[in-house]
């Protein structure tokens, strides 16, 4: 569908320059940049792509699209895009680049400077969390997402075509969608609807009933639990239901008490429980020799809040000899460090077999061997339970035949979910069709909600609708003497043995500071050095002279010339280039004063300022 519109684009036989691509969370979105940019790049309609993600955990997955060999291989395409920052030259001689909503909001008239000077196709991600400039009518703060459509509507603009993707056309607040074409309300309807013959516009759709049709992705399978809730309220007057299914307006406060009590610890050891069973029918089966592991099945575990989720992987890593604790179950929150490398190390690695999270992998997280979902979340808005549920729909290719792969859900068995789940089993064909009301009439929360004024007390799991799955062997496949010690370094994960852009730069800038390190001590050892200091800033500053630039802005072929440079010279034979450079002498006296001494040359230091501030230097 998209490979024929950009044909006829590239062939100049239609004016479309807006193709909206409307598909089914897990539907393979993410390869729809890859076939517009290469036909249209081939055709000469565009120099450079730029594809926008909402999140920072997926600028890596799409770079991954565009380097896989087998798709290069079948669109005969050579493009390459970077995961780039805020810097100088994104592309950094590449076709292109990945950048994120936050990053545009936070650098706008960098992104418009690149898209002024380069004919560039503009791929943006999950649009519908961008809501239509027009219609917010306040200001926008910085961390409101009007913030980033302001931000990406003049790329928009400014863009020579535009491919706009997103597995829903409706947004949780029910506000219009940033660029797209509606048509205009009359007295009789109402409701929104998208212009699907606006001038210029090419819409493609992918339903989840075509996608299962052509087995693109998994049917679900749903484990709906039911429990009893008991919570002080905000007068601090004790309440109660017997049934989560059967909660009426308490919904919302006996969802947040049993997310929080033993409602959540039953039902994360059912998904639990289930996950293992069926890894160790896998593993009987014979799967995951060939691939390291790959192919078992995992479980992902959404949180409702951060404190939470760290709760919960304390109980998960309980429930695991303490050998695989540390190995199989991880966690990825905002505020670890580390939590780019979790999510990458949980797509791309047989370990870990367990994520907890709570917005990270909600959406957009390509990971085909998620089998299993446990969704401990109260949030009801359809896209975004839609999102959920599809991060265990794609298909592994290393699973085994598509019969025999599972999508399995756990999920609170309560009024709101119930209703999505309906809507999702028909959709896909275990339900016989029936007349549904329209999406906007479907009494989901239309907006995350504060946190409601109780206390939870306690909660207990009272019914699961499908047979309890028994328990099976441990999650891991232990080996003599693993332990966490000997795992390989979670950074730079290579899908298929192919390294992206990002980590290739990443790998050269790292040798490249090992070489400068080892020659500063082999000269400070050797007393090679008669004059002038020898220290890691000094080299360093040495080496952009030498090369003219400093390596965080070099490309990959200036990385490579450099590291070529290294490996035939002596930092220390080219001390003098730097003797007069105000520039260094300005850092160097700062990093002097933070470690309480003072390098210098033995030419008395001017007080030169720091260049380009025209500032005087106290």
């Amino acid at each position: 569908m998209v490979a024929g519109v950009a044909a006829a684009i590239a062939q100049r036989q239609t004016d479309v320059r807006d193709v909206l691509a409307a598909v089914t969370p897990g539907g393979g979105k993410s390869l729809l940049p890859v076939i517009m940019g290469a036909a249209l790049m081939r055709a000469g309609l565009i120099d450079r792509i730029c594809w926008i993600v909402p999140r920072d955990s997926l600028r890596r997955q799409a770079e991954e699209a565009f380097a896989d060999p087998r798709w290069r291989e079948a669109l005969g395409h050579g493009i390459a895009l970077r995961a780039a920052e805020n810097g100088r030259d994104p592309c950094r001689g590449l076709q292109g680049y990945v950048t994120t909503y936050q990053a545009v909001a936070a650098a706008p008239d960098l992104h418009l400077q690149e898209f002024r000077r380069h004919r560039y196709l503009l791929a943006v991600d999950e649009l519908h969390h961008l809501p239509a400039v027009a219609d917010t009518g306040t200001a926008a703060t910085a961390e409101d997402e009007t913030a980033w459509s302001r931000s990406i509507l003049p790329l928009l603009e400014s863009a020579a075509a535009r491919l706009l993707m997103s597995g829903t056309l409706e947004r949780a607040d029910g506000r219009p969608i940033l660029w797209l074409p509606y048509r205009a309300p009359t007295g009789v309807r109402r409701m929104r609807e998208i212009d699907f013959k606006a001038p210029g516009w090419a819409i493609v759709g992918y339903s989840r009933r075509q996608a299962l049709a052509e087995k693109a992705i998994l049917p679900v399978t749903f484990g709906a639990m039911d429990g009893t809730a008991t919570w002080l309220d905000a007068e601090r007057t004790t309440r109660s239901v017997d049934a989560l299914s059967r909660a009426g307006e308490n919904t919302r406060d006996a969802l947040f008490t049993a997310l929080r009590t033993g409602f959540a610890q039953a039902m994360l050891r059912e998904a639990y429980r289930s996950c293992r069973e069926h890894r160790a029918k896998r593993r009987a089966a014979g799967t995951g020799s060939g691939h390291e592991g790959a192919g078992l099945g995992k479980l992902l575990v959404i949180a409702p809040d951060q404190e939470t989720a760290r709760n919960y992987l304390d109980t998960l890593r309980g429930w695991m000899p303490g050998a695989q604790a540390a190995r199989m179950a991880q966690i990825a929150i905002s505020e670890r460090r580390d939590a780019q490398e979790v999510v990458a190390a949980f797509r791309l690695r047989p370990e870990p077999a367990v994520l907890v999270s709570v917005a990270m992998a909600y959406e957009g997280l390509d990971a085909p061997a998620i089998s299993h979902v446990a969704c401990l979340t109260h949030i009801r808005s359809r896209p975004w339970l839609e999102q959920a549920i599809a991060r265990a729909t794609r298909v592994d290719p290393h699973a085994g035949a598509y019969e025999q792969q599972r999508a399995v859900i756990y999920h609170p068995s309560d009024m709101m979910f119930e209703r999505f789940r309906q809507m999702v089993e028909t959709q896909q064909g275990t339900r016989a069709m029936v007349k549904t009301r329209r999406q906007h009439e479907l009494p989901f929360e239309r907006t995350v909600e504060a946190e409601p004024e109780i206390i939870p007390l306690e909660s207990n799991a009272t019914a699961l609708r499908f047979a309890v799955v028994a328990p099976g062997p441990d999650f891991g496949n232990p080996s003599p003497g693993r332990d966490a010690a000997d795992r390989p370094p979670a950074t730079s994960p290579a899908k298929d043995g192919v390294q992206v852009p990002s980590a290739v730069e990443h790998h050269l800038r790292q040798r490249i500071g090992q070489i400068v390190a080892a020659q500063v001590i082999e000269d400070q050892d050797n007393n090679l050095v008669a004059e002038g200091p020898v220290s890691y800033h000094t080299y360093n500053a040495v080496l952009k002279r030498c090369m003219n630039k400093a390596r965080s802005e070099m490309t990959l072929s200036e990385l490579e010339a450099a590291l070529g440079w290294l490996e035939r010279n002596r930092i220390s034979d080219h001390l003098h280039l730097i003797a007069d450079d105000p520039q260094y002498r300005w850092s160097s006296r700062r990093k002097a004063r933070g470690a309480g001494s003072v390098t210098a040359f033995s030419k008395p230091a001017r007080r030169t300022p720091p260049p380009g501030t025209g500032k005087p230097v106290s």
